[in-house]
């Protein structure tokens, strides 16, 4: 029997909000869809946070994620900037939050090297390799849609990964500290 999984990843902002869609079925991603939501026209900061909410009830709503992958805001040179993806980001969680589903939040460093192995890496280098992978026709002339979908993207790469935190030698220390993952 095939299994099916759904993944919506979210690149939070408050200017643009990137999001793209996979299927994993039988451990094998298959694109569905990537797109943005255009803010720049809006002056109030609420009737964003608004929007932000309402469009990433309207993607749950219409694919039925069963995970979301979110960019987690990082602190560049201005801290104001950083508070407005943070709340950005808390609206969007807040929507999947409110449908039950599950979130995992990905450092944008982690994603870049999930899809890249370059944790530096460019958006222009990150989108060629989702393009590359998922077998995309074009690319989006803005690449915040790319950025979506390369978190959802990196959260199906690190699905049934080693906890996070523990770090390992080699296999002899993996195997000493998971003794239950070993099939005998």
């Amino acid at each position: 029997m095939a299994t099916e999984k759904i993944i919506l990843g979210i690149d939070p902002g408050t200017t643009v909000m990137g999001f793209g869609i996979i299927k994993v079925i039988n451990k094998q991603m298959h694109f569905v869809q990537m797109n943005e939501l255009m803010l720049r026209k809006y002056d109030d900061p609420y009737t964003k946070l608004k929007l932000i909410f309402e469009r990433t009830l309207e993607l749950i709503d219409t694919y039925h994620p069963d995970e979301i992958a979110i960019e987690a805001p990082f602190y560049g040179k201005n801290v104001q900037s950083m508070l407005k993806l943070g709340r950005a980001q808390g609206v969007a969680m807040a929507a999947g939050l409110s449908r039950q589903i599950p979130i995992t939040e990905y450092m944008p460093k982690k994603i870049k090297m999930a899809i890249t192995g370059n944790g530096n890496a460019s958006k222009e280098q990150v989108a060629k390799m989702l393009q590359s992978v998922l077998k995309l026709k074009s690319l989006p002339k803005n690449l915040d849609s790319t950025d979506g979908l390369a978190a959802a993207v990196c959260h199906f790469y690190n699905e049934g990964r080693v906890e996070v935190g523990k770090h390992y030698t080699g296999w002899e220390a993996f195997v000493k500290q998971n003794p239950k993952k070993i099939n005998k």
